[in-house]
């Protein structure tokens, strides 16, 4: 197939071929940004779990240098999280915090996977409705009793490429969604981790604080019975 029958199939294609062009760049667009973004979320999580690792306890200063350093970043603003804690609460509390962080970090890191989820299911569809415009131009050119043959196979021509179209933008985007989903459920693996070893260092805090006093009652004794009670009993 040359430039010009190319040309020709995208002009009598009703728009669709360059609908399906605007979602292939989509696809790359996306596939791109999160591939560059997820790439260093995850680089800096390996680094915080690297730097949790060295701890046996909540060093604040040490880790509020890094935060400061590295504030964008998720498995940053869940360590923060750890940084601002009341050792008043209660640990199930700061465990409990932690999990609502981990959970606010999810949007950002699978933001924009829905595109390449709809661009996966849309672009077979759009494809089928290529084909069957294309055979409705080869029909319409049956229908004529002079029609050239060029004009015959050229419909064919056309419903085939929308259905190749199709197919080659959904199994590209088939690919980077699967790619992309994996890195995704790294990344939150390590902020599920990075959570439990700030859980694990915060402990120590809580072991380190004074035993708290607890009242005995004294033991209650039994009054003795008077003298004379006593005497009346044994001459009972």
């Amino acid at each position: 197939m040359n430039a010009e029958t190319l040309a020709h199939a995208v002009q009598t294609s009703g728009g669709i071929l360059y609908v399906m062009a605007v979602l292939l760049l989509v696809a790359l667009a996306v596939t791109v940004e999160r591939f560059w973004v997820i790439g260093r979320m995850l680089g800096s999580a390996h680094g915080w779990v690297r730097e949790l690792k060295g701890h046996s306890h909540v060093d604040a200063a040490r880790l509020q240098a890094r935060v400061s350093a590295d504030a964008t970043s998720p498995a940053a603003q869940v360590v923060a999280v750890a940084l601002h804690h009341d050792l008043a609460d209660p640990l199930e509390h700061f465990a409990d915090r932690l999990e609502e962080a981990v959970m606010e970090q999810a949007p950002r890191v699978d933001r924009g996977l829905w595109l390449l989820d709809t661009i996966v299911t849309l672009a077979p569809l759009l494809g089928l409705l290529g084909t069957i415009v294309g055979m409705f131009n080869t029909f319409s050119a049956l229908s004529h009793p002079a029609a050239a043959t060029q004009a015959v196979t050229g419909g064919v021509g056309e419903a085939l490429l929308a259905t190749a179209a199709g197919l080659f933008i959904a199994v590209i985007g088939l690919v980077a969604f699967n790619a992309l989903n994996q890195r995704v459920r790294l990344v939150m693996h390590q902020l599920e981790r990075i959570k439990l070893m700030l859980a694990n260092r915060m402990y120590p805090h809580y072991r380190a604080e004074p035993p708290r006093a607890v009242a005995v009652m004294p033991a209650v004794r039994p009054a003795a019975p008077a003298p004379g009670v006593v005497l009346q009993q044994k001459m009972a």
